[in-house]
């Protein structure tokens, strides 16, 4: 069984950052397409970011060059770091393997102006 837990969300001031990670279990992230999502208040939840079992990533137009996603092989977690956050960046963020359905709980990231 997959079982993501993500971690890391909380306040932040506009222009601050923030690290979220990502703990999988029962799938070994460097053969998976790892992904992080958010879903803010009456939205539908999008794609922010992606890594490929080759490293390599992609990342939606509106967090460009202020999110980076990373993985740790031996720990078996993907990161998301934010910075330069915005207020449209609050919502609740997971992550996700491409090739399952399973969601974590997800970790909410609230950015004030």
């Amino acid at each position: 069984q997959v079982q993501l837990v993500e971690s890391g969300g909380g306040l932040v001031q506009a222009g601050g950052s923030l690290r979220l990670s990502c703990a999988v279990f029962g799938i070994t992230v460097k053969w998976e397409v790892m992904g992080w999502y958010r879903q803010a208040p009456g939205e539908q939840r999008e794609l922010v970011a992606s890594m490929t079992t080759g490293g390599s990533t992609n990342y939606a137009d509106f967090v460009k060059g202020r999110f980076t996603i990373s993985r740790d092989v031996a720990k078996n977690t993907v990161y998301l770091q934010m910075n330069s956050l915005k207020p449209e960046d609050t919502a609740v963020y997971y992550c996700k393997a491409q090739d399952y359905t399973y969601w974590g709980q997800g970790t909410q990231v609230t950015v004030s102006s």
